[in-house]
């Protein structure tokens, strides 16, 4: 970390605004701060001696919107903790979070209006501690990069990057090992749509997506021994594990993830998903394998029923569909009920009788209706097709256009 630098620069601020200031990284760890306050709360002298922000300061300063920030945030005074009111600057590279500023106000300061004031004199050297701090994000190292291109190169299939990286301490003789996609869907959770449109957004900053995902796989699988290694794309994150049995050290990784990707973004993904690619004990099979792995990624991400960890092999008829190309308008069956206009009503009904072997009770608790409209709502299928949805040619018919359909909202990754 380039502490002389960050350390130096904290301290021509304070001169410059005239008041104490304290640099902290998204965790509540002390970073720097600057000698000289002629008067510290006791919040401050807490947090300098112990070098960590307490529970219940990090609780008030977060009840005031400081993780989704953008913008100087203004926490009030708090008597029962022993602080003054402060201001706190999040400090922010290509929309990438990399720490909070705290300038404490004065006792006899009644309000935050002048810090506020002299901020905007003082932005461009608050864009330089921004941007030391990201230099000294340990997943920006030129090492660290170094080496995820190079698993970014093996997992797409280089033979050379292949056997440099199964000679990494970290991997060789480590297997058999599992490849693992994660993937963050943004917006509404894919789980309210019975049938998911394509994601065709248009690409933020792609230099601080590869960024977020690149620092969130990275502090994810820090410290688990089944977490080999991490690398990050602009979207999504591809993991390398030891081959095990049960999900524990998954479900683990997939939580931290998505908490990481909220403190960096300061916005919460709707829907965090884990694809996992089958076993394999030669690093040869590594780009099958973490193809294997989008897909289980993708289809969790599209089907929430198959849940937010994901293994190939219960990917279904997903796996197939990737092979090639299927649209659900080739079906006259899908084009007939999809030009309805209660065909919201009707698609969730056939999925899950589809799913679900025909169990009706299932499927009136699932959506929350009377076993009655399920079966009128068969009914009215029937007629529109001028078939019985039940058959087994029709069945298959529908039960693959509606798959189709969600495949065709997967996420390009």
């Amino acid at each position: 970390m380039r502490n002389e630098e960050i350390e130096d620069l904290v301290e021509r601020l304070a001169v410059e605004l005239g008041r104490g200031l304290s640099l902290e990284d998204l965790d509540g760890v002390l970073l720097a701060y600057s000698a000289n306050q002629a008067q510290a709360d006791r919040v401050r002298v807490n947090f300098l001696l112990s070098k960590r922000v307490p529970a219940d300061v990090s609780a008030w300063q977060l009840s005031h919107g400081i993780a989704a920030a953008v913008r100087p945030v203004v926490v009030p005074a708090n008597t029962e903790l022993g602080m003054l009111g402060r201001v706190c600057v999040p400090l922010l590279v290509r929309g990438f979070r990399v720490g909070y500023l705290w300038v404490q106000q004065d006792a006899q300061e009644q309000s935050a209006t002048a810090i506020l004031a002299q901020l905007p004199q003082v932005r461009n050297s608050l864009d330089l501690l921004a941007t030391l701090l990201l230099d000294s994000n340990t997943a920006e190292s030129s090492q660290r990069r170094a080496r995820e291109q190079q698993f970014l190169a093996a997992a797409d299939g280089d033979r050379h990057a292949i056997e440099v990286v199964s000679e990494w301490p970290e991997i060789r003789q480590r297997g058999p090992w599992q490849a693992a996609t994660v993937y963050a869907a943004p917006g509404a959770d894919p789980a309210s749509q019975p049938l998911p449109k394509p994601d065709h957004r248009a690409a933020g900053d792609p230099l601080a997506a590869v960024l977020v995902h690149r620092s969130a796989g990275l502090q994810a699988t820090v410290g688990m021994d089944d977490a080999l290694f991490s690398a990050g794309l602009g979207s999504h994150a591809v993991m390398l594990f030891r081959a095990t049995q049960g999900r524990t050290v998954h479900a683990a990784v997939l939580k931290r993830y998505e908490g990481e990707l909220a403190k960096r973004t300061g916005v919460p993904a709707s829907r965090v998903v884990m694809g996992i690619g089958e076993p394999f004990g030669s690093l040869r099979a590594l780009p099958a394998a973490y193809r294997e792995s989008r897909i289980a990624a993708q289809a969790a991400a599209v089907d929430p029923v198959l849940g937010t960890i994901l293994d190939v092999r219960g990917a279904g008829v997903y796996e197939v569909l990737a092979g090639g190309q299927a649209d659900p308008e080739d079906s006259v069956y899908f084009r007939l009920i999809r030009a309805r206009g209660d065909s919201g009503e009707l698609f969730p009904v056939l999925e899950l009788l589809y799913d679900n072997d025909g169990a009706v009770a299932g499927i009136a608790d699932r959506l929350h209706l009377h076993r009655s409209t399920v079966y009128h709502r068969i009914a009215r299928v029937r007629g529109i097709i001028g078939a019985d949805p039940l058959a087994g040619r029709v069945r298959l018919e529908l039960h693959l256009a509606l798959k189709a359909a969600r495949w065709a909202a997967r996420p390009r990754i």
